[in-house]
């Protein structure tokens, strides 16, 4: 099932949401730091990786709604990307809810903010495997009749046709 919303043949969700992932993943990884080592700046710097990454999902989320709704009813990527949909509003809210607590003093985070941070990146990588799931799995966002041989998206022509000794 090819997406509806794609960016020269390739889907906009797929390619915006290695942003939330990376920088809301780094984020959590700053504020470990930070417990360990009592730095502020690390702190700081989780603080600005959690906007940059809320940005990201913000961006790259109505993408993944476009797609959502051209699924055909009643079938199991449906009810996949339901779940992953709303997984991911919830990781938002999540790493909404550590930002908001955090914008008074980014580098003196308290307890309860690194654990919505840490709870929201746990969720994430459930959802991150439903999302793998639709793509790989479930096909969704890949174009219909693609194939090991296909021709470069920019060509112009449908994946469904062989491009054999064709580069890039």
């Amino acid at each position: 099932m090819e997406s509806r919303a794609k960016i020269l043949g390739h889907p906009v969700h797929q390619i915006l949401v290695v942003f939330p992932l990376g920088l809301l993943a780094t984020a959590v990884i700053f504020d470990a730091i930070y417990l360990f080592t009592g730095n502020a700046t690390m702190a700081t710097v989780a603080y600005w990786m959690i906007v940059a990454g809320l940005l990201g999902g913000f961006a790259a989320a109505p993408f993944g709604w476009i797609d959502w709704f051209a699924i055909p009813q009643a079938t199991r990527a449906k009810s996949v990307g339901l779940m992953h949909g709303l997984g991911n509003v919830v990781v938002l809210l999540l790493f909404i809810g550590s930002w908001w607590l955090r914008r008074d003093a980014p580098e003196r985070p308290e307890t309860f903010d690194h654990l919505l941070s840490f709870a929201g990146a746990g969720l994430a990588l459930f959802t991150g495997w439903l999302g793998g799931e639709l793509v790989d799995r479930l096909g969704v966002g890949v174009d219909d009749g693609a194939n090991l041989n296909a021709p470069n998206s920019l060509s112009g022509r449908p994946a469904s046709e062989t491009s054999v000794g064709e580069k890039l």
